[in-house]
This record gives structure tokens, sequence and C-alpha cells, in this order.
């Protein structure tokens, strides 16, 4: 018997007026493929909705785990911890095989708009192996993570309403959100140096654009509520960046149990060197050294930064962190959410 499918809810519009001015002026990379999804208006590119319906829909596994998260929020830190605690600690394929390959990307093919690969084409229009890879890219993230075999890792940045409507019913999911200044740093620098954004404004200008849902898959707090909404479903781990920083021991055992993966103290201690931020940061398998042969990321860029909490300071002139404060208040008003002070 056929399953029964659910048509996607949200109505998909394009950025239209100022705002798509503004998106279109300061994100070079991107250009006028700027839609809103839904109420909320999630702000993503167009190439999403090729695939909303079929990433709303897609079957899942029972031992499939998700790791979801607004941009720049730990991600790729939790997707490693994730992995190997899920995968028996392997080291050795740890270090063999990129985590790219290890864990999916969902909606990464949006990324791939007509701006990035007509620029591409252009640039690697002697190396076919290279174009080839570049099609391989935009292969819809649905598609792609039919293909794997199981247990599936599959890391986004959709919100939950974005996701199939049964995903806590059916699989695991660790949620990790960070506060949204020292988010907003990090998202500003990626921003600049990924071609797909390509933004050539400072990061006051960015942090503007922050606030008013105007950069790609905000809104920042609708994300944080759906999870933080569902933190008490057996199948969801909700997890703060902070909590990572300030006891990483303590935050893995958290997800081993989680998981449902025992180990020793000492096994705990050796994942946690692993994980130390210095030691993550020369790993090359978590880094994405390809983009930048690519010519997708700027040769300079980092993607993996600093690793710390309350970096925003560096950023922020008074009059920004009172109107960061306003912000967060007022979006937080009737909530319990309490971003972690890491000392």
């Amino acid at each position: 018997m056929e399953e029964l499918k659910n048509s996607f809810p949200f109505e998909i519009r394009n950025v239209e007026g100022t705002d798509n001015k503004e998106l279109s002026k300061y994100f070079l990379g991107a250009g006028n493929f700027n839609i809103q999804v839904g109420p909320k208006k999630y702000l993503l590119m167009s190439d999403y909705k090729g695939d909303a319906d079929n990433i709303y829909n897609m079957p899942l596994r029972q031992d499939d785990i998700f790791v979801v998260t607004y941009p720049r929020s730990g991600t790729t830190w939790t997707q490693e911890l994730v992995w190997l605690l899920a995968s028996g600690l392997d080291y050795s394929t740890a270090v063999k095989v990129p985590l790219s390959s290890r864990s999916i990307f969902l909606e990464f093919p949006m990324l791939m708009h007509q701006n990035i690969v007509e620029h591409l084409m252009k640039e690697h229009a002697e190396k076919p192996e290279n174009l080839k890879t570049f099609q391989l890219m935009r292969t819809p993230g649905s598609e792609q993570v039919a293909r794997m075999p199981s247990p599936r890792f599959i890391r986004t940045h959709l919100p939950l309403s974005l996701l199939p409507p049964t995903l806590l019913d059916s699989t695991k999911v660790v949620y990790v959100a960070r506060d949204p200044r020292d988010v907003a740093v990090s998202y500003y620098h990626l921003s600049s140096e990924f071609k797909s954004y390509n933004f050539n404004g400072d990061f006051k200008t960015y942090w503007s654009l922050f606030v008013r849902d105007l950069v790609y898959w905000s809104p920042f707090f609708e994300h944080l509520k759906e999870a933080w909404e569902m933190r008490h479903h057996p199948n969801m781990m909700f997890l703060f960046y902070e909590e990572l920083l300030q006891d990483l021991p303590t935050t893995v055992q958290r997800v081993a149990d989680f998981l449902g993966k025992e180990y020793t103290a000492d096994q705990i201690k050796e994942l946690c060197t692993h994980l130390k931020f210095e030691n993550f940061k020369k790993n090359p398998s978590v880094g994405i050294d390809n983009l930048k042969e690519y010519g997708m990321m700027a040769p300079k860029g980092e993607f993996i930064r600093k690793g710390k909490s309350g970096g925003w300071r560096d950023y922020f002139d008074d009059e920004m962190t009172r109107e960061a404060q306003r912000w967060i208040d007022n979006n937080l008003h009737n909530t319990d959410i309490q971003f972690p002070t890491v000392q």
C-alpha cells in the first residue's frame, strides 16, 4: 500500500520590494534568489522550492539521527560528536571520511544557485571532474539522503516546521542553540567569505539585517522557539552551544545517554580530547578545504573560527549592545529560555 503523502502546507513567496533590494545589494552571491516560506517567513534561497515538498515528505528510518541548528550554532562540532558516539567511537573512519560525507547537509543544494554555478562553470571549464562534482552538489538533498545507508546522519538548518511532521515520533533529533549575538558575528564572517552569499557590507549592516530577519534561515527566534517547545519530547535533545563550551565531558555524557550508548569514563575523556577546540580546528576531516579548492570559499576564510562564547562584545558598540538586549528581551518575553553564560 502506498504511503499517504502530506501536501506541503506552507505558501512560498518571492521576497519583493525594499527587502529584496537590500538582500540583492548586500548578498551579491545570491542576487535575487530570495524566498520566504510560511507565516513565519523563513528566508531561504529559491532553489529550496524544488525540494520543499520532498523534504517535508521524506521517508524516515527509525535509526536516523538529525542535527538541527540555526546556522553558526555549533553544527559541525555537534555533528562530529553525535557521529562518533553513535558509531562506536570509530576514529579511523572519522579521520578518513569527511564529515560532509558522513552527515549529509539536507538543503545544501539550494546554496548551489544559478549565480554560483555559472561562476564555477567558468572558473573550472577545463576541469571536467570538478564540473561533475558541482552537478552532484546540486542533487536535491532528499535524493541524497534516500541513497544513504543506515544509520543515516542528517544535518539541517531548516526549522522543525519545514521538516517531516513525524520527525520526532520517528527519529532522534539533537537541536543546538547559541546566543544570537555570537551567532551573528560568526555568520557575518561566513557570509563574507562564502561565495554563495558573498556579503559585501560591514558587521553593523549585517546585524541590522539579522535583527530584521533578513539573513538566510531567519527568523532566529522562531527557529529557536519551535525546538524549545518540543524539548521535553523523548526523541528531542535540546542543547546550548554554551553547555558544550562550559562542561564538555558532562554534555558529551548526556548526548551518549540520549543516544542509548554506554562508554567508560576514559572513552569519554578521549572523545573530549578529540573534540577539544584546538584539536578540532586542525582536523581536516571536519573542515571545508575542498570548497576553497573549488573557489566557493575565500582562500583565507575560516569555517571553524574561534569556538568561544561572548566574542560578540568585540563587535558591538554601546548602542548596538543596548539594541541587542532589547531585541532579545522582547523576543524571549513570556518564555523561560535563557542563554547560559560561560565563565
